[in-house]
């Protein structure tokens, strides 16, 4: 039984799916959107709020934990200065996913996911 285990597997091990979100979420910060799979958006989502909710705290530890995760100062500092800027009055909620199509290889659904837009801005 798999009670109280949250969390998709991907069929991958837990480095590779770590290396997987890793490498994801840089992308996001760095694109502030991205196209893949909709199972992959989902879960990538769980990462992505977590980093925006810890950037807003904007204190050295909130910096360095956020980079622990990153690996890359580039995403680290976008995120700090624009995007929990950006993010400031929202207490969650930071990206939204788009069903986009299926793949021609496989057909596996894709998905859209970005950052929301700020009404008004």
């Amino acid at each position: 039984m798999r009670h109280r285990k949250s969390g998709r597997k991907l069929n991958r091990t837990s480095s590779h799916r770590q290396a997987l979100f890793r490498n994801q979420l840089q992308q996001l910060i760095e694109h502030e959107r991205i196209c893949t799979t909709e199972a992959k958006a989902k879960e990538l989502r769980r990462f992505a709020d977590k980093i925006i909710t810890l950037a807003k705290r904007d204190d050295l530890h909130a910096r360095r934990q956020a980079f622990a995760f990153l690996r890359n100062k580039k995403a680290t500092t976008k995120l700090f200065e624009d995007l929990a800027k950006r993010f400031g009055d929202r207490t969650s909620g930071y990206t939204h996913i788009y069903k986009y199509k299926h793949r021609r290889g496989d057909g596996a659904p894709l998905a859209l996911i970005e950052f929301v837009k700020q009404e008004g801005k």
